[in-house]
């Protein structure tokens, strides 16, 4: 099984692997400067839904270690100014949100106890948010590993390993728990146009792993559901409706529409902290738009002509009529799913 960290606290500072130098380069990033780690969201050098929360919740930590003043109104009005400007970083995953509610619930309840106190307790929950996800991890692998069949041929999209998250990953800790259970035969990853996620990441990720993989255009992949050699779709999530709708990585929508066009299932695999309840359905999510250069200049090389109009959506919607199955930390969620996340949030106070 994976050990690949991509973030760590480490003796007050935060350590991270640079994602945008995959694969060509390992580089680490240590820093104790939460506009660092801020900057480093928005550039995708720390990206996956639940990989960002526990970034920002450690660089809430980074800021209240910076302050020396024990007034609570100057304390609580300087790591607010921090938590919003971490907030605008990205306005998709939600997992984010979900993080840095989580550290103003601490400074809330901690304001009146003196700077030290703050500090300890900021750090506490972002250690315990990052275990959370490890352990969350492992546990939509044992899940996600049940519902896989036999001999899978598994098509994936973007990355959704110990890149993207605390632990073994999401839909890449499932293959990783099939794999390990003999019951894995293939993985086939779509580079995941335009910043090539599943060529640079993924690809990465599995070699280390010594886990077979094929690497295919996101064009192929109707191609190769339609010879019968995928048999399971896996995905992740960066943020779910309360109905079963799905934000993910552009491009999961069409996965989705031809999965459900050649009879193959399609899961979703995320932490319960990806389901925004607030959410009636997909079309009230927030989808992020990317420069234009992303799509025109892929790392530098222009493959278009100057000044050509790009349309650059980071995400996408799913409807949750093409998702077979949400596999999330508590089991797995079926149709309809408006009922069976409601259950899920019933069950764990959500």
């Amino acid at each position: 099984m994976s050990e690949l960290k991509s973030l760590e606290w480490r003796h007050g500072k935060v350590r991270y692997i640079d994602q945008t130098r995959l694969p060509l380069e390992e580089r680490y990033v240590e820093t104790d400067d939460e506009a660092v780690i801020a900057r480093a969201i928005k550039g995708l050098e720390i990206r996956g839904a639940p990989l960002i929360g526990i970034a920002a919740a450690y660089a809430v930590v980074l800021a209240a270690n910076k302050l020396h003043a024990d007034h609570p109104s100057e304390t609580v009005a300087s790591l607010d100014k921090v938590i919003n400007v971490l907030a605008g970083t990205r306005p998709t995953a939600v997992n984010l949100f979900w993080a840095l509610d989580r550290q103003r619930n601490v400074i809330e309840r901690t304001k009146e106890l003196g700077i030290a106190s703050i500090q300890q307790e900021l750090l506490t929950e972002a250690i315990r948010i990052h275990d959370e996800d490890s352990a969350t991890c492992d546990r939509i692998g044992e899940h996600g590993a049940a519902v896989v069949p036999n001999a899978a041929n598994i098509l994936t999209h973007c990355n959704t390993g110990s890149l993207a998250t605390g632990g073994i990953g999401t839909a890449l800790g499932i293959v990783r728990v099939c794999w390990e259970r003999h019951t894995l035969r293939h993985v086939y990853i779509d580079e995941t146009r335009p910043l090539f996620q599943g060529a640079r990441l993924t690809a990465w990720e599995l070699q280390k792993d010594r886990i077979p993989f094929t690497l295919i255009t996101d064009n192929t992949a109707g191609f190769l559901m339609q010879q019968g050699l995928v048999n399971v779709v896996l995905v992740g999530a960066d943020r779910i409706a309360a109905n079963g709708d799905v934000a993910n990585k552009v491009g999961t929508y069409s996965l989705a529409v031809l999965a459900r066009h050649h009879a193959i299932p399609m899961f979703v695999a995320a932490p319960s902290s990806s389901i925004d309840f607030s959410m009636r359905n997909g079309k009230e999510i927030p989808i992020e738009q990317r420069g234009g250069r992303e799509v025109s200049e892929p790392f530098g090389t222009a493959i278009a002509p100057g000044e050509t109009e790009v349309y650059s959506p980071a995400f996408d919607i799913t409807p949750s009529e093409f998702v077979t199955a949400i596999i999330t930390e508590a089991g797995v969620l079926r149709p309809p799913f408006a009922e069976s996340i409601a259950g899920l949030r019933r069950s764990k106070s959500l």
